[in-house]
């Protein structure tokens, strides 16, 4: 460590994000250009060199973070990016849009603001991108062996890397028109712009990974015979079966799934739209579900100029220190403000915004709307009806409440892989008691070298789970492909999904 004392001289600073009158008028990230250089040293200098530094158990990964810690703090970049990559394949991914389960589990959070470790980590990877140390690292030698990646996310994506670098040839297959799953078109640009997606995807070309996109796997090609044509199949579709509310009204039109409406969105920023197919521009949006995806609503909606807007969560508002049943390390559910509800909180300040960010225990009962008619044949929601709920999540008394909607959002989480496909059939796979892939101890299905990475076989995570996952299986394949392997494995199907 630079500076034996930086954690008791330095406080805790995170860089400055841009006004919010300026950036809900673009899809620009929300951080200010060029804002976490001038601080990230200092708060690299925090880190404590602790002798059993728990952030690395709170990161699936396993990021050596003491280490680039204090290479950033005596501004050796190159080598911070050398050690920053040897756990993690795009930190520039997980440095935006991971919740940073490391923080908690800093031995400074103890008593203290945790250490910026999610700044640190982007800025090191954007510092390697403009210094030209990223470059591609094909293999020295092919192995002569063929890998079919089903699904180009995080996981896939992973896997497919760290495979095609061991030597295999590698081809990834995805089902939208362009790559990248649900970074391309889950993720709202203001969270992170596709630029970092397509560099990363360019040296992986470079190092030889293939991809073949509007290729539905089950659907336009059999499963099966795809696998008959590799020697070894990894499958990385994701959790994209969303749960519903099933409630009276639900059959309306203007309620749409939070997946149906974000990729329409990024579609626009593709060049695909010049306006979406749905847009909550001019309407009143209610938002079902209080996660992260209810956020990324939240902050598209507000960018699309919406009339009104509110965010149900079903939860308690929860508090603003950790409960006594999460103590640290462990990642705790506590009330945090993302840029989004940053942003709703600022415009309700405002004359000319009607903005209600948030409510919570809040429970939906129904839907009310317009009877159908020829325009509109399954009419038109005009209103939801909510009572509070309780801390267990039961409807209270006499709290009933009705709010105007005529765009309604539901962003209730994923269920597991969609079970629709035909890649299951096709390849005799099935379903554990929790609707994700079956799998063993190695990530291995019951069919004969097929493989299952990320949210597929654990549920709905976080990316910083995908990308551990999908290095961990692709070590799996290496070694039934080769018969040992020198890939990390830094996860295992046994360990528990951690959530936020």
């Amino acid at each position: 460590m630079a500076d034996p004392k930086g954690f008791l001289t330095t406080p805790r600073r995170l860089p400055p994000r841009r006004p919010v009158d300026e950036r809900v008028r673009d899809w620009n990230e929300v951080q200010a250009p060029g804002a976490l250089l001038p601080i990230i040293s200092a708060q690299a200098d925090r880190c404590m060199d602790c002798g059993i530094p728990f952030c690395h158990e709170g990161c699936p990964l396993g990021n050596l973070i003491p280490d680039w810690n204090d290479l950033v703090s005596r501004d050796d970049w190159l080598r911070a990016s050398e050690r920053l990559h040897a756990t993690n394949n795009f930190p520039e991914f997980t440095g935006r849009l991971c919740p940073a389960p490391c923080e908690s589990a800093c031995v400074l959070a103890i008593n203290q603001p945790a250490v910026t470790i999610k700044n640190v980590e982007v800025a090191i990877a954007d510092r390697a991108w403009e210094s030209g140390y990223v470059t591609p690292k094909p293999p020295e030698r092919l192995s002569g062996r063929t890998v079919a990646v089903i699904g180009s996310g995080p996981a896939g994506l992973a896997a497919a890397q760290q495979l095609t670098r061991a030597g295999h040839t590698v081809a990834v297959y995805e089902r939208d028109d362009r790559v990248g799953g649900l970074l391309r078109y889950g993720i709202p640009e203001f969270k992170m712009e596709k630029r970092h997606l397509d560099r990363r995807l360019g040296q992986m070309r470079a190092e030889g990974t293939k991809f073949r996109s509007g290729v539905d796997v089950g659907t336009d090609l059999d499963a099966a015979e795809l696998r008959a044509r590799y020697d070894a199949l990894v499958i990385a579709v994701g959790a994209r079966a969303c749960r519903e509310l099933p409630v009276p009204g639900r059959e309306l039109a203007g309620i749409h799934q939070a997946m149906e409406y974000l990729p329409m969105a990024n579609r626009v920023r593709e060049g695909d739209y010049a306006r979406p197919p749905i847009t909550a521009e001019g309407r009143h949006v209610v938002i079902v579900g209080g996660g992260d995806t209810g956020a990324d609503c939240l902050g598209t909606v507000l960018r699309q100029g919406a009339a009104s807007v509110t965010q149900l969560d079903i939860h308690p508002r929860p508090g603003d220190e950790r409960a006594d049943g999460e103590p640290w390390p462990v990642y705790p559910k506590i009330y945090r403000m993302s840029a989004a509800h940053e942003e709703a909180r600022e415009l309700a300040a405002s004359p000319e915004a009607d903005v209600d960010a948030r409510v919570f225990s809040a429970t939906t009962v129904r839907f009310e709307g317009t009877a159908p008619d020829a325009r509109r044949p399954y009419g038109g929601v005009r209103a939801l009806r909510l009572i509070g709920a309780r801390a267990d999540g039961r409807p209270g008394p006499d709290t009933e409440r009705l709010l105007r909607a005529d765009l309604v959002l539901l962003a209730l989480g994923f269920r597991g892989p969609e079970p629709d496909s035909g890649l299951f059939d096709q390849l005799g796979l099935e379903l554990d008691e929790h609707g994700t892939i079956a799998r063993d101890a190695s990530f291995a299905t019951g069919a004969e070298g097929v493989f299952v990475a990320g949210d597929a076989g654990r549920g709905q995570s976080l990316i910083v789970w995908a990308i551990a996952e999908g290095r961990s299986a692709a070590a799996a394949v290496d070694r039934y492909l080769a018969g040992a392997t020198t890939l990390p494995a830094p996860v295992g199907p046994a360990d528990r999904p951690m959530t936020a």
